[in-house]
């Protein structure tokens, strides 16, 4: 499983949703899904804009959990 820690960045900076959408000029969609983990897939442009906007590494907005067998 891929966990997402974009809740924890948002909420450390207190950002809403359409704060980091305008602030990044990302669809709200997107933010959205990855905001509550529901998201399938991620363009690597909007992974990019996070890890600019956060001053973050990749590895510290997504973190592989291997499954319990």
């Amino acid at each position: 499983m891929i966990k997402c820690h974009l809740s924890k960045y948002m909420g450390e900076n207190k950002l809403k949703i359409s704060d980091l959408a305008r602030a990044t000029d990302l669809h709200r969609n997107s933010i959205s899904l990855l905001y509550k983990e529901e998201a399938n897939r991620v363009e690597l442009d909007t992974i990019e804009e996070l890890c600019k906007y956060f001053k973050c590494e990749v590895s510290d907005l997504f973190e592989y959990i291997p499954d319990k067998k």
